[in-house]
């Protein structure tokens, strides 16, 4: 109980450790030397004591899900060294999936959260099922367990994200950055930070605690979808969504640079996005990315070759369908975050449709006024999507 359990970024004392821990590290760069051993301290601190408050049964569950995917990871790549049998590589991967779908499913069966779940399960599954695709496809040639664990653990990303893929990762931690970059790297972090701060606990707190809380009680109380305070919900639980996540993304990306580590960023002015495909390559960056390159594009290489669809547009259509209810069901088994899922798969094989055949599309689309209409229709679209992600319009149905 005396442990110093802190949300990762949601408390501005959590920035004392976090400064504290790792201004070592960052002097130790500027000398062009890695404190190996003292960083993996430094996250097992951070891991073991602030996102699991020092309880038992999530240090005991983020211990069983380490050993688990180690020998899963270790086992598949010395199998690759002789043979590439793609139901092994399917198993393998399920076999890593199995306790995300445990920790996901058991809550919406019974209604009581999985022994297996702990904060970062979802983030850290990203990495492992990553990993063994990529040395399935030979991206990664060379993986010891000492570099896999500190891609795993690493400290600023751990809980979530953004999501990084092992590579790059790997490559960044070895190259050492020289000082002016590292100085750079500095203010990009101080940069980052305060920016985040702004975003997290000023504009989200705005939104999310003293503007949400009365527009859903006069939602409610009014009862039906079809009302100002429930447009006002929608808006504003929307912005509130970004605001946090994007606030903490941010922040963990400065605090990966003050570890001489350059994590993707997160978020690009989504609410600058002139269509639903611009939107997913804006918004939640390293999860978009990671589900176009692992799951759409083989999706969609899949049917192609099977000629599942006579029409190459069906092949994309469903290959979005499959690629956004992924997405819906990651988020959890509820009806709310499927539905999201499906709602965004509709979107993104109907627009690309729409884009294709459409000749309306074609003439207009470089022109101004098309560009404006198009940007007002999708950030209401996207604003109905966070809508139907909230949960609420379920409650509010509900409540009539």
């Amino acid at each position: 109980q005396q442990l110093p359990h802190l949300e990762p970024y949601g408390n501005p004392q959590y920035f004392v450790y976090v400064i504290a821990a790792t201004l070592p590290i960052f002097i130790g760069l500027f000398f062009k030397k890695r404190f190996a051993w003292y960083e993996v301290l430094v996250s097992l601190f951070f891991i073991v004591t602030m996102l699991t408050g020092g309880k038992t049964n999530q240090i005991a569950a983020l211990g069983i899900y380490l050993i688990w995917q180690i020998l899963l990871v270790l086992l598949y790549k010395q199998y690759r060294k002789v043979r590439d049998g793609k139901w092994i590589f399917y198993l393998v991967s399920l076999l890593s999936l199995l306790p995300i779908i445990f920790v996901k499913v058991q809550p919406a069966i019974n209604g009581t959260q999985s022994l297996l779940g702990f904060v970062g399960i979802s983030y850290l599954t990203f990495r492992s099922v990553g990993i063994i695709i990529e040395l399935r496809d030979g991206v990664i040639k060379e993986l010891k367990l000492w570099e896999y664990l500190r891609f795993l653990l690493f400290m600023p990303t751990f809980s979530s994200g953004p999501i990084d893929r092992f590579k790059r990762f790997n490559e960044d931690y070895k190259a050492i950055p020289e000082r002016d970059e590292l100085m750079n790297m500095l203010e990009q972090a101080v940069k980052y930070i305060m920016l985040g701060f702004l975003y997290k606990f000023v504009l989200a707190q705005i939104f999310g605690s003293m503007l949400l809380p009365s527009l859903k009680a006069q939602a409610l109380a009014q009862g039906g979808i079809f009302n100002l305070p429930t447009l006002g919900v929608m808006y504003v639980f929307g912005f509130d969504l970004f605001f946090d996540f994007a606030g903490y993304s941010l922040m963990a990306v400065g605090s990966s640079n003050i570890l001489g580590i350059q994590t993707p960023m997160n978020f690009n002015k989504p609410f600058l996005s002139i269509d639903i495909k611009d939107f997913w390559t804006r918004w939640h960056i390293t999860l978009s990315t990671w589900l176009r390159d692992f799951v759409f594009s083989r999706v969609l290489m899949q049917v192609i070759r099977k000629k599942w669809f006579k029409n190459r547009l069906h092949n994309a259509a469903y290959a979005y369908m499959v690629n956004m209810l992924v997405m819906g069901f990651w988020h959890g088994i509820s009806v709310s975050y499927i539905a999201y899922g499906f709602y965004h798969g509709i979107l993104m094989s109907g627009f690309e449709i729409y884009q294709k055949k459409s000749t309306f599309y074609k003439k207009h689309k470089n022109k101004t006024w098309y560009k404006l209409i198009s940007w007002f229709v999708t950030m209401n679209l996207v604003m109905v999507g966070f809508f139907i992600f909230s949960g609420e319009p379920y409650k509010i149905m509900m409540a009539i």
